[in-house]
């Protein structure tokens, strides 16, 4: 009988993605410990160092971008329905 699928919480994910990168036991010691493959521990490390710079990155240009889009957007939709005659 098959083996159904488990999901894993990101608590879960991130505890065994930071014992990889502490390095103190190898992926196949830390595959055995948590019952998960070791190509799944592999790409949550992956991802783990891949997404840590944005913690740290300031998003207040990236938001000034956005509000004067979404300002614009709005600007236009007004003058939409203004010109639309009141019936």
């Amino acid at each position: 009988m098959a083996r159904k699928r488990r999901s894993f919480s990101g608590g879960f994910k991130a505890k065994v993605a930071l014992a990889a990168c502490r390095g103190d036991k190898t992926t196949a010691q830390l595959a055995a410990e948590y019952e998960v493959h070791v190509g799944q521990i592999t790409a949550w490390k992956k991802q783990l160092l891949e997404g840590a710079s944005g913690l740290f990155e300031d998003g207040r240009g990236k938001r000034a971008v956005e509000d004067a889009a979404s300002e614009q957007e709005l600007f236009e939709q007004d003058h939409r329905y203004a010109a639309v005659p009141a019936g």
